[in-house]
């Protein structure tokens, strides 16, 4: 029999163990005995460190782990973005939906390396160049008030920058502007004069250090960082091994780098010494090569602090591995002592922790648990309470107080050890429970900022979890109230047991299922709303909205039903105008007198705690002219996109075939082949099949090849008939000027004539990742750059290869189709329908 991988295993514990403060409905907080003990020490640093980059996955691990784990020092990353305007390597959800997976790894990342996590309000448009675009975009007022913010309310000693803010338009501008607002709001978060409205929440601070995390990278090289001055630098090995937890603080990195999995980061663990260098920016250089060094981290920085260092040194040297309830009366002791603290800021940070580890220690376990995974205003739920003392601590169970109605379950009973307390009692939801929907999306947003109403709100990783239950405890003589989220749990027969999220749902949702929808003709089309129930009993209407000179019919259908959680279709006929439009269709269900249009959108990957969002339902409708010729078109996926499903709203139909499956006479179904974004990067069977395809074009086929990325997917290949080289050109301003080069190419002529004009509207970009170098058999047919930069000519290659055509394009077709971009639409059908103004069959 194979033997699991201990160390898997021992990770997974030890992010379980983490994950339930940072608010990840995982499995709660079962730490062990060794892990007890690295909180126990955490206990007496009073120290914090604020790590800062721009994106998910700009982190660096390592300094991260090493600051939480080895210094015990509170760690947290602030990431300006949530990596909205990132790709997706495993699954189609870009934008915003991305966006809410790159926050769940950046928190599953944070389980795993032991710090915190915190955002702004920008939203990653895209790729930027240049900070001062960045900025203008962000609204940087803004943007820096939540740096501001950041400080003010995390109250860190020292400050790092992942980025160098002294090198503008070097790098990303989103990376550059993450460490100029870094720069520039250490003093700013001192003054009362700026920024003033967040006082009425929070204190100024001021602190006490500021580096940038420096490598040889940013020097150019090895030799030249080998030879720089580095008395300005803190040199920390951050390759510690960490003998209760069996891993090194680089295994620990790797583990909490390979939780990016959507952006395909997984990292292989390494072990031994391994330098970081940190270059001072603000401050007085330590005196020893210590980031904290000079810095007062002790328990002697608070008032009334000395007596508490004292129980928690005794706590420290006293402690029994093989019986850690032992402790829990002089942490109890230290909690009394710690709750009565005039330090708002360390109390409320130290008593959480003393609150835990008193929990732990005694193998305290309590749980509320709902009988369903979701409830709507008005209905009834039953919650079951557990609560279990796993220790011979003297432990009362005074109340369980339901904290958004109050509702008080009276209950009085010791919780001798090892005997389960369990009970279970009927609850109303009220308005006072709270809406549990990912905060940021709530408003619609900018471009480059999302619209947050609530000052409290900023910065939070996610939806703070409100609807609660407080477990009112006497624990060694000291009054302790412990706050657990309401659950939902159930039992897979593959996954065993398994936890989710309790949510607040609307009553209703509805949908359109495609985003876009393009009448190539001026003939009506039947769109089917799906109306969803998620209570028993609903009354009402549905009707679809549609813009102005569109007709729709009927004007709306009657809801009636009876069972909670069932989808009813209606077929609305929509009529679009003779002429070019395009605008919204917006289904609307009225229940009760009141208006719901949110679509109810689940994200579900086994890496990340399943995710339930209500956003703003309506489908993109374009009517234009638009010619096409074939119709069958084979799609081979790569990292995911929805290119298929557009294709098919322009009539084509599309067939999504596995690597495995191409084989000659499969190919020869299909009008075209088209390969989906990065696919080169991450299907290595197609190396394999790469010769099939190109005999398909040699006999007369099309095959279209989507972007692949260069550098850090290796020496990718993608197999050309003729050579071509990647490289990283790319066009970020999506209104950039586009140049036809070859005007009188069938692929700007047939069976659409395309202009310039067919290139506005584009969104986020132009492309990326374009050659730069290619064979003469390639025919360049646009120009384009951003501002300030030299012509970028390989967007979109041509060339006849045997009988058929071959094309490689960097424009970013996977944004725009979805996006409904007309001329979008009609640059990627003249690409199918290159060849077929000859009418021609592909021969065996």
């Amino acid at each position: 029999m194979r033997k699991p991988n201990v160390i898997i295993i021992m990770v997974v514990v030890f992010a379980f163990a983490k994950a339930y403060a940072q608010g990840i409905t995982v499995q709660p907080k079962k730490p062990t005995a060794s892990e007890i003990y690295e909180d126990l020490q955490k206990l007496n640093f009073l120290g914090s460190v604020l790590y800062v980059a721009a994106h998910p996955d700009d982190e660096n691990t390592t300094a991260i782990s090493y600051f939480a784990n080895q210094i015990k020092a509170r760690t947290a990353y602030l990431s300006l973005t949530r990596g909205d305007g990132g790709q997706n390597i495993i699954g189609p959800e870009l934008r915003e939906l991305l966006g809410v997976i790159r926050t769940q790894e950046l928190l599953a990342a944070r389980a795993t390396d032991g710090g915190e996590q915190r955002f702004t309000r920008a939203n990653d448009f895209g790729y930027s160049k240049h900070p001062d675009e960045t900025l203008e975009i962000w609204n940087k007022d803004e943007v820096l008030g939540d740096v501001v913010w950041a400080i003010r309310t995390f109250k860190p000693d020292v400050i790092i920058n992942r980025f160098d803010h002294r090198s503008p338009g070097t790098t990303h501008g989103h990376h550059t502007s993450s460490a100029m607002l870094s720069v520039e709001a250490f003093d700013l978060a001192n003054d009362a004069s700026k920024y003033p409205d967040q006082l009425q929440f929070t204190d100024t601070w001021q602190p006490q250090r500021q580096f940038f995390n420096t490598s040889w990278w940013f020097y150019g090289s090895r030799e030249k960082f080998a030879e720089a001055d580095k008395s300005n630098l803190v040199k920390v090995d951050v390759g510690t091994y960490y003998p209760g937890l069996g891993l090194s603080n680089t295994e620990i990195s790797s583990l909490s780098r390979s939780q990016h999995k959507s952006q395909g980061f997984g990292n292989t663990g390494s072990r031994g010494t391994s330098d970081t260098y940190f270059e001072l920016l603000r401050g007085e250089m330590p005196s020893n090569n210590d980031v904290f060094g000079d810095i007062n981290t002790t328990w002697t920085r608070v008032k009334g602090g000395k007596a508490i260092q004292k129980i928690l040194d005794g706590v420290v040297s006293k402690y029994d591995f093989a019986a850690p309830e032992k402790s829990v009366s002089e942490l109890a002791k230290a909690y009394a002592l710690v709750s009565q603290l005039e330090d708002k800021h360390w109390r409320t940070i130290k008593t959480k922790e003393l609150e835990d580890l008193i929990v732990a220690c005694s193998g305290l376990y309590l749980e509320a648990r709902s009988s369903e995974s979701f409830a709507t205003m008005g209905s009834d739920i039953k919650l079951s309470f557990e609560a279990i003392n796993r220790s011979a601590q003297p432990i009362q169970l005074n109340s369980i107080v339901i904290t958004p109605n109050a509702q008080n379950v009276a209950v009085a009973k010791p919780l001798n050890n090892n005997v389960k307390y369990n009970s279970d009692t009927t609850i109303k939801i009220s308005d006072a429970f709270k809406d549990t929907s990912a905060y940021w999306l709530r408003e619609e947003g900018s471009l480059g900022m999302y619209n947050v109403a609530d000052r409290n709100d900023i910065g939070k990783p996610q939806t703070t979890q409100e609807n609660t239950v407080m477990f009112d405890l006497t624990i060694a003589g000291v009054s302790i109230k412990i706050e657990r989220p309401i659950i939902y749990k159930y039992n897979d027969r593959v996954k065993g047991e398994v936890y989710e999220p309790f949510e607040i749902v609307p009553p209703v949702s509805a949908k359109v299922d495609s985003k876009v929808i393009i009448f190539a003709k001026a003939e009506a089309k039947k769109i089917p709303v799906t109306v969803t129930n998620h209570r028993a009993v609903v009354n009402g209407n549905v009707a679809l909205q549609v813009p102005n000179g569109w007709s729709v019919s009927p004007k709306d259908f009657k809801i009636t039903s009876d069972t909670r959680n069932t989808d009813q279709e209606f077929v609305f006929t929509v009529t679009p105008p003779s002429g070019d439009s395009e605008g919204s269709l917006i289904p609307v269900v009225t229940v009760d007198g009141n208006k719901y249009d949110k679509e109810l959108v689940s994200i579900d990957y086994a890496h990340i705690p399943k995710q339930t969002l209500f956003l703003p339902n309506k489908a993109k409708v374009v009517r234009l002219d638009i010619e096409r010729k074939g119709d069958y078109i084979g799609y081979i996926q790569g990292a995911g996109d929805a290119v298929p499903d557009n294709l098919e709203q322009i009539g084509y139909q599309v067939a999504v075939i596995k690597p495995s499956e191409i084989t000659s006479e499969r190919l020869t179904q299909f009008d075209a082949v088209v390969v989906g974004i990065r696919a080169y990067n991450v299907v290595e069977e197609l190396q394999v099949k790469q010769p099939l395809l190109l005999d398909y074009v040699e006999k007369g086929g099309t095959l279209i090849a989507q972007y692949n990325t260069s550098g850090r997917w290796g020496n990718t290949k993608i197999g050309a008939p003729y050579d071509l080289t990647l490289s990283r050109d790319r066009v970020t301003d999506e209104n950039s000027e586009v140049r036809i080069l070859a005007k009188n190419h069938p692929v700007m002529n047939f069976p659409n004539k395309l202009t310039t004009a067919d290139f506005d509207g584009w969104t986020q970009e132009r492309g990326l990742y374009f050659p730069n170098k290619w064979a003469s058999e390639y025919t360049p047919i646009l120009s384009m750059n951003d501002k300030g930069e030299s012509p970028k000519d390989g967007s979109l290659l041509v060339a006849r290869h045997g009988k058929g055509h071959y094309i490689y394009t960097g424009l970013s077709f996977f944004r725009e189709l979805p996006a409904g971009v007309s001329g979008a639409y009609k640059l990627f059908a003249n690409m199918l329908s290159i060849g077929k103004q000859e009418n021609k069959k592909i021969k065996q």
